[in-house]
């Protein structure tokens, strides 16, 4: 590693290491989820602990430095690193800490929902995190969070308990209902607006196997099928969660699969809750029956392998209707690629009984979040990917409903950011004024003060 001025002008080095552009390790440190991009950030600090992060944060400030951070990288548009500037990075931070008869978790920044579901799930216990277990805690969390156990237990951020936050002022603050509040609420779903959380606490519940797995029919019979699970979905109850999902499967057929998950307590009673998902049509490929919680957590990793190239549209919808379902199907039949996907994952049921403005996450009445997912490897092939998701999007608007999901944003304007939180987006850009009134932590899906 070279020896590059962070530490020096810190007065100390950190307790984790600094790299910069000719430093062992470099490139693999800047390397983030969506292969898309490739930028090289001035200097990287990798922290340690909080004392490191408020380190990096001061030396950003008075020195005017671009900040990205990085928690899990996984950043749909690659904001969590940088040209220039300053990286942050918070993956080495992989403290996790279960207390099982409080039924507590406390985790760093670093952490991933794969390792956090395999330290709650010794003690049988685990909380609503992401659908793929490579996402970071932090990101998925600062944006809402929605995931496997969101209809039973709401989601990520209604079951936050607290979190240590270090201001673009250099302070390290704790959040909760009781300390704090305000910023408690922003951070709840306002991104990485108001500075960067460097432990969550985590409310956590009984949770052990679900019935559940993968059903899959024909693209040709798409239509039929998935106006079929919109009736199914209308009428489910709370133990009940899905996705659908358009997809390629691994021996390049079309399909439209369903990921059922029944998640009480009584097998047999999922079987049948599961059973009616199961004569959709005609089933190209049954995998369903009991397993264990992480087995569902990790079923669609395959659909956002690390460093494809990945471009996206998302947006809340308040049914699948027929016009909805025709574009999505006829859409994703001319994918030019076999690794693009659309993820169709409702909310609804505990999701939808938290008051709207206790929490910054704030379309508590959607019914569905709806993502295009384009995905590729091979750079020659952006023009084609992007042009034909981009046609299906344009197709889709008149079927869209207000309002879209934080972290599925792209790079899409301040008036998407805006779309993200409607009515209180005035009330966030109050809580940015108190806690970064210079921006300095910008480089996110900016709430500008």
């Amino acid at each position: 590693m070279s020896q590059d001025p962070l530490p020096n002008l810190l007065g100390g080095a950190l307790r984790g290491t600094v790299l910069d552009a000719e430093g062992s390790g470099y490139d693999e440190a800047r390397q983030v989820w969506n292969g898309m991009f490739d930028r090289r950030p001035g200097l990287i600090a990798r922290c340690a602990g909080a004392a490191d992060v408020i380190a990096a944060v001061n030396y950003a400030r008075e020195n005017n430095l671009l900040v990205a951070v990085r928690g899990g990288g996984h950043s749909f548009p690659g904001l969590s690193v940088c040209d220039g500037g300053i990286m942050i990075d918070l993956s080495p931070m992989k403290g996790i800490r279960v207390d099982p008869e409080a039924q507590r978790v406390r985790a760093e920044p670093g952490v991933l929902w794969g390792e956090l579901d395999r330290e709650t799930q010794a003690f049988g216990l685990a909380t609503t995190g992401g659908m793929i277990s490579h996402t970071g805690i932090a990101g998925l969390t600062l944006g809402g969070g929605f995931g496997w156990l969101c209809r039973r237990h709401g989601l990520v951020v209604d079951n936050l308990v607290s979190c240590d936050d270090v201001t673009a002022a250099g302070e390290l603050l704790h959040a909760s209902a009781e300390e704090n509040p305000e910023m408690f609420w922003g951070l709840r779903g306002g991104g990485g607006n108001f500075g960067i959380v460097t432990s969550f606490e985590y409310h956590l519940h009984p949770r052990g196997p679900v019935f559940g797995g993968l059903i899959a029919y024909p693209l040709t019979e798409a239509k039929s099928v998935l106006k079929g699970y919109e009736q199914l979905m209308q009428h489910a109850p709370d133990d009940v969660m899905t996705c659908a999902v358009l997809l390629t499967t691994p021996e390049g057929h079309p399909a439209v699969g369903i990921v059922p998950a029944y998640l009480g307590n009584d097998l047999a009673a999922g079987e049948r809750a599961v059973e009616p998902y199961r004569k959709l049509g005609t089933t190209v490929m049954q995998h369903v029956g009991p397993l264990p919680y992480t087995v569902l957590q990790s079923m669609l990793d395959e659909s956002a392998v690390p460093h494809r190239r990945y471009y996206m549209r998302s947006n809340f919808m308040d049914q699948l209707s027929p016009g909805a379902i025709d574009v999505l199907a006829e859409g994703y039949a001319k994918s030019p690629s076999p690794l693009s996907a659309v993820i169709i994952a409702p909310f609804g049921a505990a999701v939808s009984r938290v008051p709207r403005e206790s929490t910054a996450f704030y379309y508590r009445d959607a019914h569905y979040s709806m993502t295009i997912l384009g995905g590729w490897i091979d750079p020659s092939e952006d023009e084609a990917n992007i042009g034909w998701l981009r046609g299906v999007w344009d197709d889709l608007q008149p079927h869209l409903s207000a309002g879209v999901y934080v972290n599925e944003l792209f790079d899409e304007g301040a008036d998407r950011v805006r779309s993200a939180y409607g009515p209180i987006y005035a009330r966030l850009q109050a809580l940015k004024r108190t806690y970064d009134p210079t921006n300095l932590f910008r480089l996110n899906q900016n709430i500008q003060p």
